[in-house]
């Protein structure tokens, strides 16, 4: 096991203070924060699992996210999301890429803080930042066919989405950090530094 791993393992001692026995780390942003890859990054560099929810929800499922909003709501959807959290907040040594309107429910907050060894990570960006991102298209990471991207159907909406957002993330999570200058790599990094220090006192 890496010198890493040995940090956050919940077996081995850290100078995490509170977070010692840490256990979960949950990202959470909008499109393009880079949740995916930096929580790929993180949870090989720990040696721990990394779910994506939406990827969880269609696995438990088996239909695709946008075909549930279409056919059920997104009411319905909702439902479905906070039992899927629920049993994905469960596991153990994972790190845990949320989707963009989860913790727009208050259920789900409450979940998230009332889950004990368990850190909320908010990826940070100008919102021109994450539609570039999202906009970008390389030989590498092409756009995957029938894809549902609201930051590029309507940027103006998204925009909207991302102001409402943004606070609700923020009082939500223990860290933020702005990943508008960062690589994927200077973006592990510095969560898990911040994870070595202990949480600010968040404000209501």
């Amino acid at each position: 096991m890496n010198q890493t791993a040995e940090i956050l393992a919940p077996e081995a001692p850290s100078p995490m203070a509170a977070s010692a026995q840490l256990r979960r780390i949950v990202l959470t942003g909008v499109m393009g924060a880079g949740k995916t890859t930096v929580g790929r990054l993180l949870a090989d560099r720990l040696g721990w699992e990394f779910l994506d929810l939406d990827a969880y929800i269609e696995s438990r499922t088996g239909i695709a996210v946008p075909a549930i909003f279409a056919a059920h709501g997104e009411p319905h959807f909702r439902q479905i999301e906070s039992q899927a959290l629920a049993s994905a907040l469960g596991r153990s040594r994972i790190v845990l890429a949320l989707g963009g309107g989860t913790p727009e429910i208050l259920a789900n907050r409450l979940l998230l803080e009332q889950t004990p060894a368990t850190a909320t990570v908010f990826l940070d960006a100008p919102f021109s930042t994450l539609l570039e991102r999202c906009t970008a298209q390389t030989p590498d990471a092409p756009a995957t066919p029938g894809q549902v991207r609201p930051l590029l159907a309507d940027p103006a909406a998204a925009e909207a989405r991302f102001r409402t957002r943004q606070p609700i993330y923020r009082r939500l999570a223990r860290h933020t950090i702005d990943t508008a200058s960062l690589t994927t790599e200077q973006t592990v990094d510095a969560l898990l530094a911040r994870l070595k220090t202990p949480a600010p006192r968040r404000r209501r």
